[in-house]
């Protein structure tokens, strides 16, 4: 998201607006802590993961529509009349009904789950799933030295992109998702067929809040003989270095939101399809769930 911020301002200046930040969120909005930003007081951010801006679950927000209002006169005193927001299905769900109260806002989607409608990718999924990518390479050397089985779970919410494209990105054995669901004597029979051919690890890949990893692992061990273990990969998918990818994502989406304020296009989003990227109205993205996996790919490959 820094980078995302920092092309805003620069883009914003050149344009010749003045760029404001908002701290945590719209709980910042409502309590008007919203500063002028420009080149100079920018931090060194580009690099860094996460925002300096901050970010914050107010539901006050999404509940009172009194608390809406005192956010857009919270703009309003300050002679704001366009608001770029960037964040997930929540963030874009506050810009639509800020939109509805006459502020003209663009969405630019950032969430490492990637489960946002109409776009290929959203800041911050190349970030995470490299994490993912770089964990499951770790743990599978341990899984080799011991002759071990190992269950993954990877972040996601409703969407299985972080485990689909991790399990690929790392030659999983199983990839189990929402999209995916695997009976469990299938998986049993497929881990001790491995074992039985000698394969001296296995990597199981999971969307998160699907199934108990925990009893799928001592059933597992039970029934193919495979010592297994599990491995929470948790809130570390969060953190760390951004990608180039996605530095070079936030930026150019960044810039596009801008332009399109410029030519007062607003109450909608940002999307990448392929390597352009367009538009699409708040309704569309929130309301109308597509249909985008690689899990034909999965299914040839392994």
């Amino acid at each position: 998201m820094n980078a995302a911020i920092r092309s805003v301002v620069l883009a914003g200046a050149k344009k010749g607006f003045k760029v404001y930040g908002v701290k945590d969120g719209y709980l910042g909005l409502y309590n008007n802590k919203i500063e002028l930003l420009d080149e100079h007081s920018l931090p060194r951010i580009i690099n860094v993961a996460g925002t300096f801006l901050g970010t914050a679950r107010f539901m006050p927000f999404k509940e009172d529509e009194n608390v809406r209002k005192q956010c857009v006169q919270n703009l309003k005193n300050l002679g704001i009349e366009k608001l770029i927001v960037i964040g997930g299905d929540g963030s874009y769900q506050g810009a639509l009904k800020l939109s509805n109260l006459g502020i003209q806002c663009v969405g630019i989607p950032a969430t490492i789950d990637n489960d946002m409608n109409c776009t290929d990718f959203s800041i911050g999924f190349s970030t995470a799933l490299n994490n993912i990518r770089k964990a499951i390479e770790k743990l599978r050397d341990t899984s080799i030295s011991h002759n071990r089985c190992s269950i993954i779970e990877v972040m996601g919410r409703h969407k299985g992109d972080l485990a689909l494209y991790g399990g690929i990105a790392t030659g999983a054995d199983l990839i189990i998702t929402r999209e995916n669901p695997i009976e469990k004597q299938f998986i049993f029979e497929k881990v001790k067929a491995l074992h039985e051919a000698n394969q001296r690890s296995v990597i199981i890949v999971v969307t998160e809040h699907i199934l108990d990893i925990h009893i799928l692992a001592k059933e597992l061990e039970t029934y193919s003989g495979f010592e297994t273990r599990v491995q929470i990969l948790g809130h570390i998918q969060r953190g760390g270095a951004p990608t180039a990818e996605d530095l070079v994502l936030a930026s150019r989406m960044s810039y596009y939101a801008v332009e399109l304020l410029t030519k007062d296009v607003h109450k909608c989003g940002i999307i990448i399809s392929g390597l352009d990227l367009n538009y699409v109205d708040f309704e569309t993205i929130l309301y109308n769930p597509n249909n985008r996996d690689l899990l034909e790919t999965f299914k040839n490959i392994i």
